[in-house]
């Protein structure tokens, strides 16, 4: 079969399957997305997921779609897949964290590779209805970040999210906006011309396909491709209700660092920063050397190497060296064990192994876990 195939097969599933589809997602691992798709359209495989939509096979249409707004889909397949970054969900709907699959595919709007703009990249999100303490603290670290060749990821909503869009730009730095609709939806109307600049050097990134409208579901599906295609996720600000909190959750749950800003603490758009720091494990972050810090990897410079030779762990954000750290020389040990000894979140915890052990610094024994020969 041709990658035409492929691509119309997964064009046709992403029409049918409102996300986060677990069912079809597992279909298509265990048959491949020609068989998957075949399947469905007969009405012989994940009809809870399918049933409604199955009838409306779109997938040239919404191909040709695309390509008048200058938007392709990116699938799998492909080599400019971000798979690095998507593997997370991957691995936490392994462990059975709901709603963390996989995408079937990602329209993408923008000539940029997707893979390279989010090997760097750090998500900067908060509330809509922002401050003006939060929109220029959004902009600044945008900036910021942007000046250091690393991507601004953010959902292109008004408030914090847009700040950090047009920091981005302002440092001529490169943005992706992860929108809850389709990339060819100008949404909110008020960001017509800043989706247009964004996708000038980054891209606006969707699984929903062409002329999907926003809804308030898909907001949360959503956070969960912000979460997962940066390096760490910072809060500016969020109210106790916010989106954003969200977003955190999943951070988490990803075993990506969480940031939160501290801010005025009789502001009520502060609130939400202030509870991650209190009871998520979040780190306050005040500048952009702090997100660095905190992000790990990205953070690496290479006027700050050293001569001496690399080691293993080189590049491992502080809390994975925390949870690596704490594996004995010889034997094993459980992830009960590590998680009290270095006083990360079990939940964290179990979340990093699987990508240590992708890393080669970890393996699964009978005690629990060792270290690998990484």
């Amino acid at each position: 079969m041709t990658t035409d195939e492929i691509r119309l097969a997964r064009a046709y599933l992403l029409r049918v399957a409102e996300p986060p589809a677990p069912e079809v997602v597992s279909l298509v691992a265990d048959l491949g997305p020609v068989r998957a798709a075949e399947l469905v359209r007969a009405g012989k495989a994940a009809e809870d997921e399918t049933a409604a939509r199955r009838h409306l096979d779109f997938a040239e249409r919404d191909m040709a779609e695309a390509a008048t707004r200058q938007a392709r889909l990116v699938i799998p397949e492909d080599e400019e897949w971000p798979a690095w970054p998507l593997l997370a969900l991957t691995n936490a709907a392994a462990r059975g964290v709901p709603g963390m699959t996989g995408p079937l595919g990602l329209w993408v709007r923008g000539s940029a590779r997707l893979d390279e703009l989010v090997e760097e990249a750090v998500a900067v999100i908060g509330a809509r209805a922002s401050t003006g303490y939060g929109e220029h603290v959004a902009a600044d670290l945008a900036y910021g970040l942007a000046e250091r060749s690393v991507t601004v990821v953010s959902g292109a909503a008004y408030g914090i999210d847009g700040y950090a869009h047009r920091g981005a730009l302002g440092a001529k730095g490169s943005t992706v906006a992860v929108l809850a609709c389709g990339v060819d939806v100008a949404y909110p109307a008020g960001h017509t011309e800043l989706l247009a600049r964004i996708a000038v050097s980054g891209a606006v990134v969707s699984e929903y396909p062409p002329g999907t409208r926003p809804a308030r579901h898909r907001f949360l599906v959503r956070n969960r491709l912000i979460a997962a295609l940066a390096a760490g996720t910072v809060v500016v600000e969020a109210g106790r209700r916010s989106g954003s909190r969200n977003t955190a959750a999943t951070t988490s749950a990803l075993g990506r660092p969480l940031m939160a800003v501290p801010g005025p603490v009789t502001s009520a758009m502060s609130v939400g920063c202030h509870d991650l720091l209190r009871t998520a494990g979040a780190t306050a972050v005040c500048t952009v050397a702090d997100v660095m810090a905190d992000a790990g990897r990205i953070g690496v410079d290479a006027t700050t190497r050293s001569d001496e030779p690399p080691r293993s762990t080189d590049g491992l954000d502080r809390v994975m060296l925390r949870v690596h750290e704490e594996l004995p020389s010889r034997g094993g040990v459980s992830a009960e064990r590590i998680a009290v000894g270095s006083g990360v979140p079990l939940s964290r915890v179990r979340a990093l192994l699987p990508e240590l052990e992708m890393l080669g610094l970890v393996q699964k024994c009978e005690a629990g876990w060792c270290r690998g020969q990484g």
